[in-house]
């Protein structure tokens, strides 16, 4: 009876637990729509400004079309309106498309490039972080440290540019921009990885540390456990929980597209749309492609909050206090 009555007050704080997340989330949402919504209409120009061969009749027909005559704040019901139904609105000057098939033409590509640049990052993080941790308060500690400094440091783009140049251009291994077969992704992949390479190796060596000085890695040493057997099974399985916090907005991020890291390799992704939207003020566009990011990084952490309470109880008794 008391193992039941456990059982059914961990599934009701659970519940409790998991509403608060959600609602916290859809607030998340609102207030991004409306906030961004607001500062659109802020922007300087219109869809038209591009468009010079247009007569006032013209403009006023399309103003018509797309709602623009009616008042901002009736704009902005109509849009929540439509955003509840599923309904993004449609492109002022992507051919007249609905902005939800444009998404979805273009987030392959920025999927697959930001999906292979966190597998790059968080792989190869893993393995200098833990390299240095092993081997704390050496040159080889130092080296990565350097490294991940720089590699937190140099903006994307610089190093976009400087592989187009001494890979692409000099040595003629790889395409140097375009869109085609695995090829043409491997330098924008290490350009956008670069970034998440560094912030894993310092929080794998920052936890390992810590973690290769608690008592029961020494417990592990007495009982004779090899080197790689007390990394492996003890000191790096709990270095990784800490990263379950950077990994998920990070991938959000890079699947949603790098606006800058796309149009420079010529990558019809997301992120060089939202750029020329935002050049011609494609109010629907800009709208959908922010809260696409906002929606899947509010997934994300409301996932990863998921997994904490499942982790550590402690987190969703803290939660329900607040």
């Amino acid at each position: 009876l008391t193992f039941l009555k456990t059982k059914i007050v961990r599934g009701f704080v659970m519940k409790k637990y998991l509403a608060k997340r959600v609602f916290y989330m859809a607030l998340t949402l609102f207030l991004v729509a409306t906030i961004t919504f607001f500062l659109m209409k802020l922007m300087p120009g219109t869809p038209y400004s591009n468009q010079e061969k247009m007569t006032p009749e013209q403009i006023q027909i399309m103003n018509q079309q797309y709602g623009l005559d009616k008042p901002v704040w009736m704009q902005y019901l109509m849009y929540l309106g439509g955003m509840l139904h599923g309904d993004m609105g449609t492109s002022f000057q992507f051919s007249n498309q609905p902005v939800s098939y444009l998404i979805a033409t273009r987030i392959g590509a920025s999927a697959q490039l930001g999906i292979q640049a966190m597998i790059f990052g968080v792989f190869f993080g893993i393995i200098l972080g833990s390299i240095a941790a092993i081997n704390r308060n050496t040159w080889v500690d130092t080296l990565v440290t350097v490294l991940s400094i720089i590699g937190k440091s140099v903006p994307n783009f610089v190093l976009a540019v400087l592989l187009q140049y001494y890979i692409a251009l000099k040595l003629g291994i790889l395409p140097i921009a375009d869109w085609g077969g695995f090829s043409y992704t491997i330098l924008p992949t290490i350009a956008l990885g670069v970034g998440p390479l560094a912030e894993t190796a310092r929080f794998i060596r920052t936890g390992m540390v810590d973690v290769l000085n608690s008592d029961y890695i020494e417990l592990a040493r007495a009982k004779g456990l090899s080197k790689f057997q007390i990394v492996y099974h003890h000191a790096l399985r709990n270095s990784l929980i800490p990263l379950i916090t950077l990994i998920g907005p990070y991938t959000v991020s890079l699947m949603t597209g790098s606006m800058v890291i796309e149009n420079i390799f010529s990558i019809p992704g997301i992120g060089e749309q939202f750029v020329k939207s935002i050049t011609t003020n494609d109010y629907p566009t800009i709208m959908g492609v922010t809260m696409l990011f906002s929606a899947g990084l509010v997934a994300v952490i409301l996932l990863t909050d998921i997994i904490y309470g499942i982790i550590d109880p402690r987190i969703r008794l803290a939660g329900n206090e607040d």
